[in-house]
């Protein structure tokens, strides 16, 4: 409709479920979700739980959505930015700021309060530190100072499989560690092959990741460095006698797939192959938790 001074006034579409559902990044949290329940499943030694597996599975999720909405609220001017963002519900103002928030503290409650009485205190104390590193550290402080903003800040997002352990066992354990590190040293070889194919879009954004701070071909490099130690990393589980031959197997199978691809990145000039190098991190990740699943059912048979 028109105004008093015959300016055009477009009202803001209204939000929708989907567009709340795209807040909470739920590809990410769908990763982390299952990484959660394969510590879980590893923790549930003779028993299972059906219904704490379910509840506790429900507020880490809620958790990381919470995290996640508070990303979008932090980095909207930014998005505006980028053209691989440009699309979110904060940069469209279907949903202000303002609603964001309360559905963030709406998540970050209900997940409290889930783990708090149905869980048990120690892993709803991990889940907050994982929120406040992810939501807190990494978004409002080291996403914009250092280009090694992503190792930084991994610890919040490597740390769904000890969430998943402790939801069960109520401690701390080796096992569930190991799992931590290697989803630690994977998220730099993950996230950086995107930094890569999208470098244009955070140069502009004035976001200091690491191929605009210090350049396409050492950023490569650092992504073969920390595919090998994550390659490395993943077979701590069968040298330690968590898993068996199954996994050694498979795991090394796909540490040769994600390998290669992380050498052909390498070598490349091009960067046609960063985006691909990303894809391939998240089929290998999924496929190592399987893995486990798969070795540990077996075992059980």
């Amino acid at each position: 409709m028109e105004n008093n001074a015959n300016t055009l006034v477009i009202s803001p579409k209204l939000a929708t479920w989907q567009d709340y559902l795209a807040l909470c990044k739920p590809k990410v949290v769908l990763m982390i979700l299952i990484t959660a329940m394969v510590g879980m499943y590893l923790a549930s030694v003779q028993s299972f739980d059906i219904k704490l597996m379910f509840i506790a599975n429900i507020a880490i999720g809620f958790a990381a959505s919470a995290a996640a909405v508070i990303n979008h609220v932090v980095d909207v001017n930014i998005d505006a930015k980028m053209q691989r963002t440009q699309w979110r519900p904060l940069v469209k103002q279907r949903i202000s700021s303002k609603q964001a928030l309360i559905f963030a503290t709406a998540l970050a409650f209900s997940s409290m309060f889930l783990l708090l009485k149905y869980v048990n205190v120690l892993t709803a104390l991990l889940t907050l530190v994982g929120f406040i590193g992810y939501a807190v550290i990494y978004t409002c402080f080291l996403k914009h100072k250092t280009p090694q903003n992503i190792v930084y800040g991994g610890f919040a997002g490597a740390i769904p499989p000890l969430l998943g352990w402790t939801s069960i066992t109520n401690s701390i354990d080796l096992e569930p560690l190991l799992l931590t590190l290697i989803i630690f040293l994977w998220t730099p070889a993950h996230f950086w092959p995107l930094a890569i194919d999208r470098i244009e879009d955070y140069r502009q954004a004035n976001v200091p990741m690491l191929p605009v701070v210090k350049g396409v071909d050492y950023t490569k490099t650092c992504v073969l460095i920390y595919t090998i130690a994550t390659i490395i990393a993943s077979l701590l589980p069968y040298f330690f006698h968590y898993s068996g031959e199954v996994y050694l197997c498979l795991v090394l199978v796909l540490g040769l797939w994600f390998g290669y691809f992380a050498i052909q990145l390498k070598i490349t000039v091009k960067n046609q192959l960063a985006l691909k190098t990303f894809r391939i991190s998240i089929y290998y990740l999924i496929a190592l938790f399987l893995a486990l699943l798969l070795d540990r059912l077996i075992v059980h048979w």
